[in-house]
């Protein structure tokens, strides 16, 4: 089972306690068309693929920030890179795989560009279908009033922290709505490159600041948003 300990700020711009409102049914990601496996992922950890060795090993915590501090990159899985994708979604549709932390955005031709993120830790994590309601670069981030109220650290930043290298949204923020309204869920960028491909945020989708820019830079107010549910992850290698 994957390490787990608190980042720097404890937790993302999401509230705490609202992690099931969006759960979506396992029928609605089947009517999307989506390829995906319901086997072995239910309780799955976070694995990397090591091409030399051609196996999927096991990632957690201290691994990925050994990794970091050596290489000063995320492992090779985890950087932006275009794939072969089947689903009958439009291009330009983002989806997300929690499992497996990836994010695609639809591309034409059954491709599809994938980035790797960092999802919801234990207890954290969400399914749905959402939009993009807004974007914002290099945002202002405001802890909810729970977070002020358990962590020290985010009292400070009650009335917002300004935008920049430290801020914990990163270099670009994309705003989830559902019907309208805010879920206060985000795909953001962060400060923490080295937790990309681990369950770490209070259910906001997290990205290398140069990916989020370069996915912020792709799409546009009103795309669609699709964030599986766990156990509908995609197959590996997709």
């Amino acid at each position: 089972m994957t390490r787990r300990r608190k980042t720097r700020f404890g937790t993302d711009e999401r509230a705490a306690g609202t992690g099931g409102r969006h759960a979506a049914s396992l029928a609605v990601v089947l009517a999307l068309g989506l390829v995906f496996s319901t086997t072995a992922s239910l309780a799955a950890g976070t694995q990397v693929y090591d091409p030399k060795t051609r196996q999927w090993t096991d990632y957690n915590r201290t691994k990925a920030y050994q990794y970091y501090k050596l290489h000063r990159q995320v492992p090779e899985s985890f950087r932006p890179q275009v794939v072969k994708f089947r689903t009958a979604e439009q291009p330009g549709t983002i989806i997300i795989d929690g499992n497996q932390h990836f994010l695609y955005l639809v591309q034409p031709g059954q491709q599809a560009i994938r980035y790797g993120i960092g999802v919801g830790r234990e207890g954290f994590g969400w399914a749905g279908i959402v939009k993009v309601g807004r974007m914002a670069e290099w945002p202002t981030w405001t802890p909810p009033a729970e977070m002020v109220a358990r962590d020290p650290k985010a009292r400070p930043w009650a009335n917002g922290m300004p935008g920049g290298p430290d801020n914990p949204l990163g270099a670009r923020a994309l705003y989830l709505y559902e019907d309208g309204h805010d879920t206060i869920y985000r795909i953001h960028g962060t400060p923490e490159p080295w937790t990309i491909g681990l369950d770490v945020s209070s259910g906001c989708i997290r990205m290398n600041n140069g990916d989020i820019i370069d996915l912020h830079s792709r799409i546009k107010v009103g795309a669609k948003v699709i964030v599986l549910m766990q156990g509908a992850a995609l197959y590996k290698g997709v």
